[in-house]
C-alpha cells in the first residue's frame, strides 16, 4: 500500500483521467502523476481537497490499502433494466427487511410463483415515509420488497399490491458477502454508486414510475451477493449494457 496507490485507486473507480484529476485540483498532469508515483506527497492542503472529492476520509486515504476494497466491490456499471410487473409489499417494524422478505416468501408460494418460478426474483428498498417520531421513540423503520413477476405469470392472489416498473437505466454495483457487516458494506456500496454519478457528470434521477433504487440479493456458488441498483439519468455515452435478465 502507498499514498500513491491510493490516489490513483480513487482517480480510476471515478473514471477520470490523470487530466480531469488534475484539473480538479487545480494543478498539473504532471503533478498527479508524481503523486501517484510517491515521488510527491501532496500537501495537507491538497489531501482535504483529495478527501473532500472522493468523500473519504484522510486516516482511510493515508494509511490504509483502498485498492482491497476491489474484493468488495465490484466497479459500477450502468445498466439497462427493461420495464417489468412486481408484486410487492411494504412492512414497518423494527426489523422490516426480514420481516417483509418472509412475508413475501410466503405469498410466493401460496400464489403459486414460486412453483412456476421458483428462482423468481425477490428485489428491495427502503421505504421513507416513516416519521422521525416512530423511528426515535419507537425503533421503528419501513422497507418495500417485490417479486419481480414473469410475463406469462398469472395470478388472483391477494395480499400485495401489483404495479409496474418503466424501462431506466441504472448505475449497478455488486458488494459481496454483504451480510457481514451491513451496516458498512451496504451503505458504502451505495456510496460508490453516488460518488460514480457526481465524477461522470450523471444525476440520480426519482420518477413516479420507475423504482429510484433497489436492491437484489443472490447466492452464487456459495458465495453471497447483493447488487445495488441507483436510477440514474440517460447519458449519451456509454460502454455497454447488460440486463437485469442477464
Amino acid at each position: 500500500m502507498s499514498l500513491g496507490t491510493n490516489i490513483q485507486y480513487l482517480r480510476k473507480i471515478n473514471k477520470l483521467t490523470q487530466e480531469q484529476f488534475a484539473e480538479k485540483m487545480d494543478v498539473t498532469r504532471q503533478t498527479v502523476s508524481r503523486w501517484e508515483s510517491d515521488e510527491v506527497t501532496p500537501e495537507l492542503s491538497k489531501l482535504v481537497e483529495i478527501c473532500s472529492a472522493f468523500s473519504c476520509k484522510l486516516d482511510e486515504l493515508v494509511r490504509e490499502n483502498m485498492s482491497s476494497k476491489n474484493e468488495i466491490y465490484s466497479e459500477v456499471k450502468i445498466r439497462k433494466v427493461p420495464a417489468f410487473k412486481m408484486a410487492r409489499y411494504v412492512m414497518i417494524s423494527p426489523n422490516p427487511e426480514s420481516d417483509v422478505q418472509n412475508y413475501m416468501r410466503n405469498w410466493g408460494k401460496v400464489s403459486g410463483l414460486l412453483a412456476a418460478e421458483p428462482k423468481a426474483k425477490l428485489i428491495g428498498w427502503d421505504f421513507p415515509f416513516v416519521s422521525q417520531e416512530l423511528q426515535s421513540r419507537f425503533g421503528l423503520h419501513g422497507y418495500v420488497a417485490a417479486y419481480v413477476l414473469p410475463e406469462e405469470f398469472q395470478t388472483n392472489c391477494s395480499g400485495v399490491e401489483y404495479a409496474e416498473s418503466k424501462e431506466a437505466e441504472y448505475a449497478v454495483i455488486t458488494v459481496t458477502e454483504p451480510m457481514i457487516r451491513p451496516f458498512e458494506r451496504i451503505p458504502t456500496g451505495y456510496k460508490c454508486i453516488m460518488d460514480f454519478l457526481q465524477a461522470n457528470n450523471f444525476k440520480d434521477k426519482i420518477s413516479d414510475d420507475i423504482i429510484s433504487c433497489f436492491e437484489h440479493e443472490y447466492e452464487k456458488e456459495g458465495v453471497h451477493y447483493m447488487d445495488i441498483y441507483v436510477h440514474a439519468a440517460s447519458v449519451t455515452k456509454v460502454d455497454a449494457y447488460s440486463t437485469f435478465n442477464k
